[in-house]
């Protein structure tokens, strides 16, 4: 049996193909293409497809895009003191993104620069 707004669907559905609104449509004849989401777990499957349709990223992910940004930035910047503060900034964005995970120490992003950091701070405590 159709439930009501089933049967309001039909037909639209019915008037629309009979007004050849679904004619000439990108991608018509064309196979679909469907994504793979059997790695999520079904009850999320809708609200991440939302999610990615809305081109809303999670807090992680964001952070780990920031993270990439500013390790290009760095590459590319020569020795200065500026450079030095994209390096704390990264290191900040890497502790941020290990505090937000809740998974074992042993899959934390290192902070790769933290030493770097370190050493140079301590140069200009010897030279003062």
């Amino acid at each position: 049996m159709i439930s009501g707004f089933e049967k309001i669907v039909e037909e639209r559905i019915r008037r629309a193909m009979e007004n050849g609104e679904f004619e000439g449509l990108d991608g018509a004849g064309e196979p679909l293409t469907l994504e793979d989401d059997s790695h999520l777990p079904v009850d999320l499957r809708l609200a991440y497809k939302i999610l990615k349709n809305a081109e809303c990223l999670p807090p992680e992910i964001e952070l780990r895009k920031d993270i990439e940004k500013t390790e290009d930035l760095l590459s590319a910047f020569p020795e200065t003191v500026e450079k030095y503060r994209l390096l704390k900034k990264l290191n900040f964005l890497i502790l941020k993104l290990n505090a937000m995970r809740q998974t074992s120490i042993a899959n934390e992003i290192p902070q790769h620069y933290a030493g770097m950091i370190v050493s140079r701070l301590e140069m200009r405590k010897q030279r003062k």
